[in-house]
């Protein structure tokens, strides 16, 4: 094979993924900048904050007990190993908080939420719904997208730290229950070991995770395909980008966190 053809191949693929990237970026910019400018749009907001929020609750409170229990679990038999048993609830805590709470409930809001966002302003655009929208001089990034990405940025925070608070409990109910734990020891543990640097990062990484979610969701609702074929290839890329830059958001966001 020539080798010029193979480098010819690898910099059109370069390009493409930089031209991508671009896009998304000032996607990223246009987005954020619609939620500061009127007109604003407080019944899809409300409407975002209930589908985002409040419906995604049971699966991340599920999501944080399963995990919790299990990293209790997986703690114990690895600390036995080493006579360390004790750190449990310490390592359970700073777990869940500083990266399996945000991670996990933020992977499972893209399954639940950017595909369906996605889903939802393909099918707009299909059956020329966003067409409409122009031309009632309504503008769909301020109509469709400011009022679910404002909602991801509220809500998602708050979900992640509901699922913290869960995946400690799970935690707790496994190591009190299953593995020997005195309850108040272990909850004093439990308080003595988190910081508040601890909480913040949660929090922090949260909002961030709310708002790739939502913009994903968007941005790949948006310029999707015509007809059936291209809503669900939307879907699904929006699904696959929104948990490739959350696992690299969090790798950012630790190492700033780290370094404070």
């Amino acid at each position: 094979m020539n080798p010029l053809s193979i480098l010819g191949g690898l910099g059109r693929t370069a390009l493409s993924l930089l031209a991508n990237f671009g896009k998304v970026a000032l996607f990223f910019v246009d987005a954020i900048s619609h939620i500061f400018r009127p007109p604003y749009y407080p019944r899809e907001f409300a409407v975002a904050l209930m589908n985002i929020g409040w419906m995604s609750l049971p699966v991340v409170g599920l999501t944080a007990i399963f995990t919790g229990g299990a990293l209790a679990l997986q703690i114990y038999a690895g600390g036995a190993r080493f006579n360390a048993e004790a750190v449990v609830p310490q390592i359970v805590a700073i777990g869940m908080v500083r990266e399996l709470g945000p991670v996990l409930g933020g992977l499972m809001i893209a399954a639940r939420v950017t595909s369906s966002i996605a889903a939802e302003i393909a099918t707009m655009k299909v059956t020329e719904q966003i067409d409409a929208l122009v031309t009632l001089s309504t503008h769909p990034m301020k109509y469709l997208t400011a009022p679910r990405v404002l909602a991801a940025v509220i809500t998602v925070p708050i979900l992640v730290a509901v699922g913290d608070v869960i995946g400690i409990a799970g935690g707790y109910i496994v190591a009190t229950q299953s593995l020997g734990f005195n309850a108040a020891t272990y909850l004093q543990n439990t308080m003595n070991f988190l910081e508040f640097h601890d909480i913040v990062s949660s929090l922090t990484k949260g909002a961030a995770f709310g708002l790739i979610t939502a913009t994903m969701g968007c941005y790949y609702g948006m310029n999707s395909g015509r007809g059936a074929q291209g809503v669900g290839a939307a879907t699904k890329s929006s699904v696959e980008a929104a948990a490739i830059m959350i696992l690299a958001a969090n790798f950012v966001l630790t190492g700033v966190f780290f370094s404070i």
